[in-house]
């Protein structure tokens, strides 16, 4: 969104983006409006005074579910000393609730029309971001005493924004409005309610997600301290690290929302278009929060159980055992316009489940939780043997059955291009890439530990053993590229190396399958001036065809990425390597007010001098949120051991001291603290 005075407010999976007026003009294409399950509920939502448009003094968005905008008529270049000045104050709970209050600095009274010019166009969100908006359903305004009900139906798809005032109102097809008259010194408010409505059929309300807490603002109030409560305290000397910490809890909580099958809540990906369910970022954003919110990964263990595969769907691209890629509730997919109900074209999330659930039971000690998942845990082991393997070589490949809107890429790297050799050229398909045989074998390597201690069944247990280490030997003779010294990205079904350099070779040291004779030339590579920025690692290396700075996963910098780079690192002992990169990460944040973005410019530090964020960057997103937390993890070096919790830190050098509190787990709540190497040119903030 290239509108910087845009204002963002969201609770869960609802969410608005205004002007910094409060106004909302949404073109057909723009992604401003009142969203909420995949539906833009309000296009239009403009006040006047006296058929006035009013200006911006100043907005606060105060929390992030709350903004007060201070505004007075007139226009920002003609600005006179105003007689009359208006607050909006905006709360979005699950609904949106606006308090609009005008005050009368005249001397003498005034007589006002106040009006709100509202309208829904009932967008499905995919529609507004391929810049295609074609309704085949009838749009209804019913216009009643007390309030305005906005509609739309298309055969048993059925939204409706009802619109309510606490003060007398003259609801039309077009808004509403309010005759006052203000004494001098006088003030007058009205509360304006928005609700959106799911009819199923027969018009009854239908749920589509649980609240997490309630909706009033003083809930909303207590749900963020009780949030901010729980987790662990963070103190330290670097400023810019303790502002990042306490701004990722707070995203964090702002992108949680309630699924109806299972109790809690889950991280939503992120704002403005993955405000939903995603197995993957679903996934590494539990692991990288892990340590701080561990409530998330159960729930999302759950919710991802409840919905993983049956059958064989190739419109949705399912398979037994698969877990999802992606779940929409909007008008496209309602009527199979695009599979995501859910979609499962994704290669990665399956592994990762496995990981987690190991992960979550190494922290919690949740023994219920693995004992309940076993069955989901062998299907989606089951998945990576019998389904994935399409050329049959023992690795995890994909291809896309859905031809006419599934993913290409079906990696996290999921932009049409991503995947290249150095010259350029695209591999043919299926592909095959290499972080995802590292969490193929990682899941293996975790699910023997799960089989042994709490399924009963060490058979099962030796044989996904013998197969991880069958795994890594191949894949370490199969996927080093001699000539450069790392491993490819990619192979061809007749083993041709798709020979890029780049960032995925930090995931294979996070998942273990690299040989430890191998690991120092991957450290040497992902902190080398061909990866590193100085700000961090580039997705791809500069100096391979397709790198562009600003290229979406083609020399971009992604901080969910870094962290599990720097955490891989941590685990083969390349410690320095991993704390240069936390610094370049957190250093970065600082100019992003501590919210790192989705992705920002790989270009040189030394060249830009601040890292320049990628144009249409989701912004807060859910594993940047989480990027923060896991460098802290991976900078004290917390981990679970044996059922207690072990540190061993490697600061930056010059951070300073850092003290991380109440850390829970199934140890109760510890502390950790650590303290940088001094240097006198270090200076982070």
């Amino acid at each position: 969104m290239a509108n910087t005075n845009l204002v963002r407010i969201l609770d869960g999976n609802t969410f608005v983006v205004c002007e910094d007026t409060g106004d909302i003009e949404a073109t057909p294409t723009e992604p401003t409006g009142m969203f909420a399950n995949d539906t833009r509920f309000l296009s239009t939502w403009v006040l006047t005074v006296n058929g006035e448009r009013l200006n911006a003094l100043s907005y606060d968005d105060l929390q992030y579910y709350e903004a007060r905008f201070f505004l007075v008529p007139g226009t920002a270049s003609h600005y006179t000393d105003a007689k009359l000045s208006v607050i909006r104050e905006r709360v979005v709970g699950g609904s949106f609730r606006e308090q609009l209050t005008v005050l009368n600095h005249d001397e003498r009274p005034v007589d006002l029309e106040i009006r709100v010019d509202a309208a829904a166009d009932f967008a499905d969100l995919f529609q507004v971001k391929d810049e295609i908006l074609n309704k085949k359903g009838e749009s209804y305004t019913e216009a009643e005493a007390d309030r305005l009900r906005l509609g739309y139906r298309r055969g048993n798809f059925n939204r409706e924004t009802v619109i309510t005032s606490s003060e007398p109102a003259r609801f039309d097809a077009r808004g509403f409005a309010y005759t006052v008259r203000l004494e001098p010194n006088e003030q007058w408010t009205s509360r304006i309610d928005v609700d959106t409505l799911v009819l199923g059929p027969g018009g009854r309300p239908v749920p589509m997600g649980a609240r997490v807490h309630g909706t009033g603002q003083i809930s909303l109030q207590q749900d963020l301290q009780e949030w901010l409560a729980n987790a662990p305290k963070v103190n330290c000397e670097w400023e810019t690290l303790a502002r990042t910490y306490r701004r990722s809890l707070v995203d964090l909580a702002a992108l949680r929302f309630g699924p109806i099958s299972v109790p809690g809540a889950i991280p939503a990906a992120g704002l403005p278009w993955f405000m939903t369910m995603f197995g993957r970022d679903s996934i590494l954003t539990c692991l990288q929060t892990l340590p701080f919110t561990p409530e998330l990964s159960r729930t999302t263990l759950r919710v991802l159980a409840t919905l993983q595969g049956s059958r064989f769907d190739d419109f949705r691209e399912e398979d037994p055992g698969r877990i999802l890629h992606e779940m929409r509730y909007g008008e496209t997919a309602a009527f199979e316009e695009q599979p995501h109900s859910p979609y499962y074209g994704s290669v990665d999330a399956t592994p990762l489940f496995v990981v987690l659930l190991d992960e979550y039971e190494r922290w919690s000690g949740d023994a219920a939780l693995v004992r309940e998942l076993e069955r989901e845990c062998r299907a989606a082991l089951r998945w990576i043997d019998d389904y994935a393997d399409l050329a049959g070589n023992g690795y995890v490949w994909y291809e896309r059955r859905n031809t006419e809107t599934g993913l290409d890429n079906q990696c996290w790297k999921d932009s049409w291009d991503s995947i290249s050799y150095r010259d350029g050229r695209l591999p043919g398909f299926p592909r095959a890439t290499c972080e995802v045989q590292g969490y193929a074998y990682d899941a293996k390597v975790r699910a023997a530990r799960l089989a042994r201690e709490f399924w009963d069944d060490p058979a099962y247990a030796d044989q996904l053993e013998r197969e991880a280490a069958e795994l890594k030997e191949r894949f370490n003779r199969e996927w080093w590229v001699a000539d450069g010294e790392y491993y490819a990205i990619a192979l061809e079904p007749d083993g041709r190396q798709v020979d890029s350099l780049t960032s995925n070779i930090g995931h294979l040291l996070w998942s273990g399958i690299v040989t430890d004779e191998r690991a120092p030339k991957i450290a040497e590579h992902l902190v080398g001036p061909r990866l590193f920025s100085g700000w961090g690692v580039r997705t791809l290396a500069e100096g391979d065809a397709r790198y562009n700075p600003i290229g979406y996963h083609n020399g971009t910098i992604w901080p969910f990425d870094n962290s599990f780079i720097a955490w891989g690192l941590r685990r083969y002992g390349f410690a320095e390597e991993a704390a240069t990169i936390a610094d370049g990460i957190i250093a970065a944040s600082g100019y992003f007010d501590g919210r790192l973005p989705e992705a920002f410019g790989g270009y040189q530090r030394e060249l830009t001098k601040f890292p320049v964020e990628y144009p249409t960057a989701c912004s807060p997103q859910a594993w940047s949120t989480g990027t923060p937390l896991l460098l802290i993890r991976t900078m004290l070096g917390i981990e679970p051991h044996e059922g207690h919790l072990s540190v061993e830190p490697r600061l930056p050098v010059g951070m300073g001291r850092i003290e991380v509190l109440d850390i829970p787990g199934r140890w109760g709540r510890v502390d950790a603290f650590a303290r940088g190497r001094l240097e006198l040119e270090h200076h982070p903030d």
